[in-house]
């Protein structure tokens, strides 16, 4: 069974801007199912395609299982199938031991970027990059499923 254990936080726009950074990676995410206890997305990242399950998060973490599907295949259940979805530019970085996911939002959630770290246990420690500004792993606005139904451009400031 596998176990996702993430904690997110924001990034400072001026110190990403100007931070040397390997070529990111278009993802578009699509949710079939989306509620309390689970989350059913598609994913096509770059040419891949993959279908994830998430249960209930429990803390900062949560039962979650990832499959590889075709690229194409998942585009057509995103198109057909997903009741919402987003678009984002990832980033993978490492730093000090540890890769950070950066993503910057497209469309209804331009302005957004968010950074998130997967962790062995809750508890471990690591060290953030100078441009990591606050923790939102609590705050249900941010995950990703929210977003494509509440965008950030409607939360008004």
């Amino acid at each position: 069974m596998g176990v996702e254990i993430e904690r997110k936080f924001l990034v400072d726009h001026s110190k990403w801007a100007h931070l040397e950074k390997p070529a990111g990676t278009h993802y578009r995410q699509g949710y079939l199912v989306d509620d309390q206890t689970r989350t059913i997305r598609i994913r096509v990242a770059g040419d891949k395609g993959f279908i994830t399950i998430k249960g209930t998060t429990n803390g900062i973490s949560r039962k979650e299982f990832e499959y590889e599907i075709p690229a194409d295949e998942a585009a057509e259940l995103i198109e057909n199938f997903a009741l919402s979805a987003i678009d984002k530019i990832r980033f993978k970085i490492e730093f000090a031991g540890h890769l950070w996911e950066v993503d910057e939002f497209l469309g209804d959630n331009s302005g957004l970027i968010m950074a998130e770290i997967e962790l062995k246990y809750e508890n471990e420690e690591f060290k953030k990059p100078d441009w990591i500004t606050i923790e939102v792993s609590d705050d249900a606005r941010y995950y990703n499923s929210n977003l494509s139904k509440n965008p950030f451009k409607n939360w008004g400031g």
